[in-house]
């Protein structure tokens, strides 16, 4: 079969204001609970801010969408959005980066997702919101049926979506899922995932997400990836910021270094979707070859962090094997040990 799309990415689509904190405006503190730093501003008061900046088409599946043109791949993006100047903006940055927008369901009378990012120092928190939207898996063409499912965040409204998926790829045995879990997805569980999880090749979250996924504390990345692997997943991608990550295909555990920063990171959004984009891309190319796709996820996301937003960093697939030819030595999948 010749296929006109390599991956259709399905997930929620947004506009990010980001907005750029002055160091002198905020600060980060400890949790009294010691769950997670705080970002601490002046309550009551007005806090000047350095700019804002926003950036249209963005989210977990757009960037991935557009990470796959980039690299040069057939790209389609299914999403939702409200019948508004935002949502025509958001479709003008999608065809403006390659990606196609046939299964984009545009809503009347609903306005489209925008989120605002508050950006301190080299990392961010976002202020997120999904709108309602009536969500419905499309028919698509046997001529479209692609290579690839990426799926990745979507909002509450949308979790019938993970049983018609599951349906799509029971009847479509030849497509591959990668599924990289939102927030949403990751607090359901693996119980409520129990059907997409049997159909999954690619499964990608960080430590911290595998940890709450799996019920476990422990640091053995082996022992995680095996929990993981018994729910369905064939390929199994852990991150572990600047540990680097660690792959397992239920036989055999990598561990891979990140690709070096030319500078310190700039703004981290999107680095974990252009490492599970072009860790998908990596094995497209390689024609599966999960060591390949090991060396080449890390790369972009390196590129990423280096500019405002998770798009603009993304690289071409020339640009992506320059860097990789210019790697240092040791830039190389090694056998996982605890």
């Amino acid at each position: 079969m010749t296929h006109r799309i390599d991956v259709l990415s399905v997930g929620d689509i947004v506009s990010d204001a980001f907005i750029r904190l002055l160091p002198a405006e905020a600060e980060i503190d400890k949790d009294p609970k010691d769950r997670h730093p705080l970002l601490c501003m002046t309550y009551g008061s007005k806090v000047p801010f350095e700019y804002a900046i926003t950036i249209h088409g963005v989210g977990n599946s757009p960037n991935a969408a557009v990470s796959f043109a980039r690299l040069g791949l057939k790209s389609s993006l299914y999403s939702n959005m409200g019948h508004d100047e935002i949502g025509q903006k958001m479709l003008e940055a999608l065809k403006k980066n390659k990606v196609q927008t046939q299964y984009i369901d545009v809503h009347e009378g609903k306005t489209s997702n925008f989120h605002y990012v508050l950006w301190y120092d080299s990392d961010r928190t976002i202020l997120i919101k999904h709108e309602t939207y009536d969500y419905k898996w499309p028919h698509i063409p046997v001529e479209d049926t692609p290579k690839w499912i990426y799926l990745s965040s979507l909002g509450e409204a949308g979790w019938g979506l993970h049983a018609k998926i599951a349906e799509y790829l029971e009847k479509h045995s030849d497509v591959k899922l990668a599924f990289q879990p939102g927030t949403f997805q990751m607090r359901k569980g693996f119980g409520e995932l129990k059907r997409l999880m049997k159909h999954t090749e690619l499964f990608v979250v960080n430590k911290e997400e595998a940890q709450m996924m799996t019920g476990k504390k422990t640091d053995d990345i082996a022992e995680l990836a095996r929990d993981i692997h018994a729910e369905g997943a064939n390929i199994v991608a852990i991150t572990d910021g600047p540990n680097g990550s660690y792959v397992s295909d239920g036989n055999a555990v990598w561990q891979m270094r990140n690709y070096p920063d030319p500078k310190p990171p700039f703004e981290r959004t999107g680095a974990g979707d252009a490492y599970t984009s072009t860790f998908v891309a990596g094995l497209i190319y390689s024609d599966g070859d999960v060591k390949t796709a090991m060396q080449w996820g890390p790369i972009n996301s390196m590129s990423v962090v280096q500019e405002i937003g998770a798009q603009a960093g993304l690289l071409t697939k020339n640009k992506l094997e320059a860097f990789l030819k210019d790697a240092p030595k040791d830039y190389e999948p090694k056998e996982y040990k605890k």
